[in-house]
């Protein structure tokens, strides 16, 4: 869904032709997911995403579809990114939004609403999706994050620093 400048619905477009080096404003939505011992699922983007491809990131993202809740669109890339099942989700950021540009100039520009759920079954990731994955306690995630910055999404560290300055999560 493209979205004008205060976030209002003004269109639609084909995900495929949305990210380029002018990309309009666009719904996205992130998801954080935790385990009972306070660590977040971190993904490895594959080398297939448009972009980003290889960074690592939290647990998963996407774009509603058309009509689509973002809370069913959450439950929906679990099911479609990760192989999984998480918990309902909740809002933890529902302004969050940002703008990065790629090395090639392909351009990210999402009004992104944060997510956090719980995993309720193991993930079994689409090779295409994932590359990786790995648990990380979230206390220790900004510092891991500070060693190596590149290796990791911008709207990641955006959205680390948001959930850590909003007090939603303690790291």
């Amino acid at each position: 869904m493209l979205l004008d400048e205060q976030g209002r619905p003004c269109g639609s477009a084909p995900k495929a032709e949305v990210h380029h080096s002018s990309t309009p404003l666009h719904l996205a939505f992130s998801c954080w997911v935790f385990d009972a011992q306070g660590r977040t699922l971190l993904t490895r983007r594959s080398a297939l995403k448009r972009t980003w491809p290889g960074a690592w990131t939290n647990s998963f993202c996407g774009h509603p579809a058309p009509g689509e809740r973002i809370e069913a669109a959450v439950h929906r890339r679990a099911r479609d990114e990760l192989g999984t099942r998480v918990s309902q989700p909740t809002v933890a950021l529902p302004t969050f939004r940002y703008r990065a540009v790629m090395r090639d100039g392909t351009v990210e520009n999402e009004l992104c609403p944060v997510y956090v759920a719980e995993l309720l079954m193991a993930p079994t990731p689409d090779p295409a999706e994932v590359a990786d994955l790995r648990w990380v306690p979230f206390a220790d995630l900004p510092a891991t994050v500070a060693c190596d910055p590149s290796a990791y999404s911008p709207w990641m560290q955006e959205q680390l620093a948001a959930l850590i300055g909003a007090r939603w999560l303690q790291a």
